[in-house]
């Protein structure tokens, strides 16, 4: 039976990767660095800001001119702050979804790569932004996915504001990529893929892959529990 939820956040309650695509390339063109979208999907979805502005400068041989990475993510965070308050970035049936969710009893929670700031500002006019039990950033762990020290924690946190017992198979997970699949495998919780931003066959080590959120009942995430 499931008694908690866990979400990721950009590709699954926001349609906001085209935004921190944007944003990232924005940073980067002052380098004389851009990244084609694939680049961007194929290697850098779902990494912390951090991660990801380390690993271009290693894929591009740069230095980013001795600017310090730190100043990298808070240049990205004031364009993306920019784009997204232009964007109409949450995805279809996830409101509903969620209120679904809440009206059933069922705990719920984040674990995104996002920062808390960027989160927050998404959630700014979702008008559900107080179902969330907890919510787990990239500000909040060590290492990113595939590590499932983010799950893991989420679940640690829903324990304690709940005063539960909820044990990771109890815990549905619901994910947009394969690092993410990868992290709540490992801390033994049920996976729920949506394929808003990779095709199925790219997420098959998930239990189960749908097109949208609109596609499930309470009852299918009991069946996987």
């Amino acid at each position: 039976m499931v008694k908690a939820v866990i979400f990721d956040f950009d590709g699954v309650i926001s349609d906001s990767e085209p935004c921190h695509f944007t944003a990232v390339n924005m940073v980067l063109e002052k380098f004389g660095v851009q990244l084609t979208s694939d680049e961007y999907y194929a290697s850098f979805l779902g990494c912390t800001d951090k991660a990801l502005f380390e690993s271009i400068g290693e894929k591009f041989n740069t230095d980013y001119e001795n600017t310090p990475i730190e100043e990298l993510v808070e240049q990205k965070a004031i364009f993306f702050e920019e784009i997204i308050r232009k964007a109409d970035h949450l995805i279809e049936g996830i409101p509903q979804f969620i209120k679904m969710l809440k009206t059933g009893g069922i705990k719920i929670g984040i674990y995104s790569g996002a920062t808390q700031d960027d989160i927050e500002l998404m959630l700014e006019k979702s008008g559900f932004a107080e179902y969330f039990d907890v919510i787990v950033s990239a500000d909040d762990v060590e290492n990113g996915k595939p590590d499932p020290e983010g799950y893991l924690k989420a679940l640690e946190q829903i324990n304690k504001v709940s005063n539960a017992k909820i044990l990771p198979q109890q815990c549905v997970v619901i994910e947009d990529s394969h690092w993410g699949i990868a992290a709540a495998k490992k801390a033994g919780m049920r996976i729920i893929a949506v394929t808003n931003s990779y095709p199925a066959n790219e997420l098959e080590d998930a239990d189960l892959i749908i097109d949208s959120v609109n596609d499930l009942k309470i009852s299918d995430l009991h069946k996987l529990c």
